[in-house]
Parts: structure tokens; sequence; C-alpha cells
């Protein structure tokens, strides 16, 4: 008889979300092409609404996030129908909260255009835009709720296929729709709305259709009005540190973007063409971290902690070589590559001379990723927060403004911080690994249920 494969096994997990994310981030260029299309105003609305929508997605991440390390451990544990109800409980809130951005964003978006001070040619086309894509916000948060549901029970490759699917039809509609191909009206803009609403509308529908057959009990439509409020509270515990970690990246992030707007033009420019460069290292140690988050997790709750621990460090070295192996290939070739984007000798030059810097900023990433991932897989996720908070605004931020702005040393000195922030959080949550703080208490607790286990057991039969 042939043996079932581990579905919790490292490259089992990884694989499929590098996969996807690889095709997300090439056909999400192909999208900001076609907007280009539009006009340069309309890829600014995007780019602008898309710091906004990042932000607010905190607050249903928050509970998708803390959801599906507890699927993880319960599953682990052998828990199932915790596991089942947490996904539930999980998809409610998220689907709550994802509901109640979508009425603000659509209600509201003059006035949030007015807080964030958008320029009035901007208005007409932010209004179309943050009303309409934004009122389905919803959709993405039953997204992350589901994927990360059925993601966690080991099973990665359902939700790459149908982000693949999804983003494929987002493309074709955003062909028809913007530029008016086969009898469809011209809708610009308004056609890339109308465009991810409904990529996103089918991707829920195929992701609740999985979701449903997902434990080892079907799901129904009363199951969803379940609620077990200690369950949730082990959501929460686990839950809104990471929403608060997420919140202060974001934060982090636009304030040195804000910084990098006032050193010129040339120096935001060379800081977003080398994002996309950068996206594809990042990728690699994304993949392996989200995979060693759940792996962990699982381990962690079937109480095999002393695997979890050597994993953790397993999966680190494999995402530091090929970490490495990619910012090499990109040293190598990656004044050419940024000749495809510009021209400009200023640009390229900037853009070069942050390639050699890219070689300590990417093991930084992947050390921190991946320790801090696995730390959060075994609960620890309010000293990730704190480290987090520490570095990304003393560190990060201030650092970056200091040294950037204040000392003069432009774009490569908020590289500089940028890399240090990494190194200083990878090397704070790798102390801690080490300690195996978690892993030891989770340990005791195990000899002193397994002792009194054989206390009773002991007392029974005399």
């Amino acid at each position: 008889m042939k043996k079932n494969r581990n579905p919790y096994g490292l490259w089992m997990l990884a694989w499929p979300i590098f996969i996807e994310v690889l095709l997300q981030t090439l056909l999400g260029t192909v999208d900001t092409v076609m907007v280009s299309r539009i006009s340069d105003d309309a890829v600014a609305v995007v780019g602008l609404s898309g710091q906004l929508f990042a932000a607010l997605t905190t607050l249903f991440m928050t509970i998708s996030g803390g959801a599906g390390i507890l699927i993880a451990q319960k599953l682990g544990a052998k828990r199932g129908e915790d596991a089942r109800t947490i996904a539930i409980m999980s998809l409610t809130v998220s689907g709550v909260i994802g509901l109640a951005i979508s009425v603000l964003l659509y209600a509201q978006a003059e006035n949030l255009a007015g807080m964030l001070g958008i320029s009035d040619e901007l208005l007409p086309l932010w209004n179309v835009y943050v009303s309409y894509f934004g009122g389905g916000m919803v959709l993405t948060a039953l997204i992350a709720a589901l994927s990360t549901a059925i993601r966690n029970t080991g099973n990665t490759r359902t939700p790459m296929y149908i982000g693949i699917a999804m983003n494929v039809v987002h493309i074709v509609l955003n062909y028809v729709l913007i530029f008016g191909m086969f009898g469809f009206p011209e809708w610009g803009l308004f056609g890339v709305t109308v465009s991810g609403n409904v990529s996103r509308l089918i991707a829920v529908l195929l992701l609740f259709y999985v979701f449903v057959y997902s434990f080892d009990r079907k799901i129904g439509f009363k199951d969803l009005l379940v609620f077990k409020p200690k369950l949730f509270k082990e959501v929460l515990h686990i839950g809104w540190p990471l929403g608060v970690n997420m919140s202060g990246w974001v934060f982090s992030q636009l304030a040195i973007y804000a910084f990098i707007a006032m050193l010129g033009a040339a120096e935001l420019a060379t800081k977003t063409y080398m994002n996309t460069l950068e996206s594809f290292c990042f990728m690699l140690g994304y993949a392996i971290s989200l995979a060693v988050q759940i792996q962990v997790a699982h381990l962690f709750g079937a109480g095999k902690t002393r695997e979890a621990y050597v994993g953790a460090y397993r999966a680190l070295g494999i995402g530091l070589g090929l970490a490495m192996l990619n910012a090499l290939l990109l040293l190598a070739t990656g004044r050419y590559l940024l000749g495809l984007f510009s021209q400009n000798e200023e640009i390229l030059a900037l853009g070069t001379s942050l390639l050699a810097l890219n070689l300590l900023l990417q093991p930084g990433k992947v050390l921190n990723m991946s320790l801090n991932n696995a730390l959060n897989a075994v609960g620890d996720t309010r000293y990730t927060m704190m480290t987090a908070l520490f570095s990304l605004s003393l560190v990060a931020t201030a650092g970056s403004y200091w040294l950037g702005i204040h000392a003069g040393w432009g774009l490569a000195g908020i590289y500089c911080c940028m890399i240090a922030d990494e190194w200083v959080r990878g090397v704070l949550v790798l102390r801690r690994w080490k300690g195996q703080k978690y892993l030891r208490k989770a340990e005791e607790e195990s000899r002193i249920s397994d002792s009194r286990r054989m206390a009773a057991e002991t007392g029974l039969s005399v």
C-alpha cells in the first residue's frame, strides 16, 4: 500500500505558496501596466488607495492570522472539532469586520480623501476606485479567512490554484472592461473595480466550497452561527499582537516612503523599481517562513517540541541559502533589469549602488521572517510584537529620518536603516527561539499531564 505523503512537510507546504505569490506578483505587474494605459493619475490613485486598504486589512487579518495558527495547533493535538470551530468563527467574524470596512469605504470615500490630502485632480478617480473596489473589501476579508484556514489544514495547493485563477480572471476582465473589448463598454478605472469584485467573488465561492469539506465533519450553513467564547478568546490572545505587528510595519513603510519622497522623484522611483526586483528574492523567503509557521504550529500542537525546534533551524538554513543565491543573481543582473524600467542615469546609478546593500538585506529578512513566524506558531506573539514595535519605530523609521534626511546620506542611508531593522529583529527572535521558553513550557505541561494520568490509572488499578 502506498504511503501518504506528510501534508505538513516543509517542501509540501512551501512550493504552492511560492508559486501562488510568484504568479500574483507577475500578474500584479501586468495589472499595473494596464491601469497605466488609463492615465498616470489612475496609477497614483490605485497606489495611494492600496496603502489605505493595507492599513484596514490588519483589522481582519488579526482574526484570520491568529485562527490559522490555532487551527494547525489543534489539528496537531488531534482536536479536529476545535480546529473546525475556530475556522468557522474566523470566517464569520472576519466577514463582519470586512462588511463594516466595505460600508465605510463606499460611504466615506470623499471624506477619507480629505483626511489623506488627496488633490482635487485625483478626487474623481479616487471616489470611483475607493467606493467600488473598496466597497468589495468584505470579499478580501472572506478570502483571507478561508484561504488561511484551508492552508493551515496542510492543504496549500488549493488556495494556490484558486489564487492563480482569480488573478487570471481579473487580468482578462481588466482587458475587456478597461478598453471596451468584444462589445463591452469602455469603463476605464470603473472597469478595474468591476473586474476586481467579480474575480474576488469567484474566489470566495470556490474557497468556500473547499472550506466546507476541509475538516472531518462537513460544515453546513447552520454551523456558521457557532460561536464559542473560550476558543475565540484563544484566537484573540494570539491574533491581536499579530495585528499590532502588521499595523506597525504598514505605518513604518508609509513614513519611510514619505522620507524618500522628500529626497526627490528619482529616489522615489528607484525605491519603487528596487521593490519590484527585491520581491523575487523576498518571495522565496516569504513562502518558506509561512510554511515554517504552519509546520511548527502543527508539531507544537502534537507535542513534538524537539521536532518543531530543529525544524525551524532547518527551514532557516534553506531560506538563507536561497535568499543569498537570488541576491547574488540580482547583483549580477540588476543594472540590466533596472534598464528595463528606466533609462534615467541617475536612477540607474542609485539602483546599482543599492544592489550590493541588498546582499545584507535579504539574509536579515529571512532570519527575521522565519524565526518570527516560528515564535508566532507556538503562541509567542507578544514578544514578536514588542520587538517589531521597538525596531520599526526606532531603527527603521527614526533611523531613516536621522541618517537619510538629517545626516544627508540619502537613499543609501535609509537602506542601511532598513537593513539594521531586519537584523536587529532577526537577532532578537533568534535569541528568543534559542531560549525555547514556550517549547519548555509545553514540555513541562505535558509531563505534568502524563504524571496526573498515570497517578489516576494507578489509583484505579489499586
